[in-house]
């Protein structure tokens, strides 16, 4: 038998011993203590928004569409006169337009008209610029012979760097309990101390939901003159971070 015939077979039987053993299993791990921390804290919302909305009908979709074109270009221009980016700032909502219906004396449905919606968005860190310019849009003389846009939604949030700055916060508190109760419990244990093995920290804002004396706020907007501020009130956002994973207990 030459060399190569050799080494072939040597290969052959290597290759059916490797296929016969049977697959190893890897030991379950020991002293692996899974753990949870969690910190939040509640913090002002500091961005409002204001939807205003105007409403229309009449007999043709057209005539209602150009009504509600005017209300809200004549919405725009007062609007625009106070934006500053990041403390007040507009966007368009909402523009639609469908028909009303009726029952017809000889059965089924006719349209007899047609109603449309058209919305304007106010937002921004400067809660009292943007309370006064929905007073001055909900005043009909503020906006032009077009009419006013009332007040449909009220809403606080919280903005992008008070969420981040408060989520710093309270991630450092969530992880310094992480590492406290780690130590604390390699120690009850009878163990000199633990390594992490892995860490998930996950972490969001909740908003509790808008109470009713801020819904009877919304309501006396709508009806607010021209030099009245408009009455809101901020509430509170909720930043939790939660912090969960396993540790290695180490012996003494």
């Amino acid at each position: 038998m030459t060399l190569f015939s050799r080494n072939l077979a040597a290969l052959v039987v290597g290759a059916l011993v490797t296929q016969a053993a049977p697959a190893q299993t890897l030991a379950p791990p020991q002293n692996v203590l899974l753990l949870a921390s969690e910190a939040s804290a509640e913090v002002v919302q500091d961005t409002l928004t204001i939807a205003l909305q105007a409403s229309r009908d009449g007999p043709d979709a057209a005539g209602v569409q150009s009504q509600l074109r005017q209300v809200l270009d004549a919405a725009l221009v007062e609007a625009r006169k106070a934006v500053r980016p990041g403390q007040l700032e507009l966007r368009t909502g909402v523009f639609s337009i469908y028909p009303r219906y009726a029952t017809k004396p000889t059965g089924g449905n006719a349209i007899v008209g047609w109603q449309g919606r058209a919305e304007l968005l106010l937002e921004g860190r400067d809660i009292g610029a943007i309370s006064q310019l929905a007073g001055r849009l909900g005043n009909p003389g503020s906006s032009g012979s077009s009419g006013a846009m009332t007040v449909s939604r009220v809403m606080f949030s919280l903005s992008r760097e008070a969420r981040e700055a408060a989520e710093a916060d309270v991630a450092s508190r969530a992880i310094a309990r992480f590492k406290g109760r780690a130590e604390s419990y390699a120690r009850q244990f009878g163990f000199g101390g633990y390594s992490l093995r892995e860490v998930n920290v996950g972490g969001g804002d909740f908003a509790p939901p808008v109470g009713q004396p801020l819904l009877r706020g919304a309501r006396a907007m709508a009806s607010a003159g021209a030099d009245e501020v408009q009455p809101v009130e901020a509430g509170k956002a909720l930043v939790s971070v939660t912090v969960s994973g396993s540790i290695q207990l180490s012996p003494r």
